[in-house]
């Protein structure tokens, strides 16, 4: 594990941390839309991450397999997918241009899938997992200094 790793790891959570902010304000912003170019209202996104890979991976000789993961990679984004998991609400409101206009449904409107209280946890969750990766990286610069310190 090189001199660097911690940081590095710690800067692969920070911007999927960033860009899980960044999706959860997208769909905020969107929690009254009710026409989007796909045709119908807006769903929730959501980002779906995944260890990083790096090739080969360094084992502990001290360590028997079946404990030692080797050395933390990091994180990636996969991919930003669509919640279909929960189903739109209905709002009646028959003098709204969106409302269905016939059927058992009729005067109702098909409203986004998000759910604004879900929103700000995951909100302040991104948060502060993007403040522990921040305080990782602010601990390895310390350490840093204190071996050059030392090495003097």
């Amino acid at each position: 594990m090189g001199i660097f790793s911690s940081i590095n790891i710690a800067s692969t959570g920070m911007s999927a941390q960033r860009l899980r902010s960044d999706v959860i304000a997208n769909n905020i912003a969107n929690a009254s839309t009710t026409r989007t170019e796909e045709g119908g209202p807006f769903r929730r996104s959501r980002l779906i991450m995944r260890p990083k890979d790096q090739g080969p991976v360094w084992h502990s000789p001290f360590l028997p397999d079946v404990l030692d993961n080797g050395p933390g990679k990091g994180v990636r984004v996969m991919e930003i997918q669509k919640d279909m998991t929960k189903e739109n609400r209905l709002v009646y409101d028959p003098t709204h241009p969106d409302a269905i206009q016939s059927g058992p449904r009729a005067g109702y409107v098909e409203m986004p899938n998000v759910d604004i209280v879900t929103e700000m946890v995951d909100m302040i969750a991104a948060s502060r997992a993007y403040e522990a990766n921040a305080s990782i990286i602010d601990g390895s610069k310390v350490m840093f200094q204190k071996a050059l310190e030392i090495g003097r």
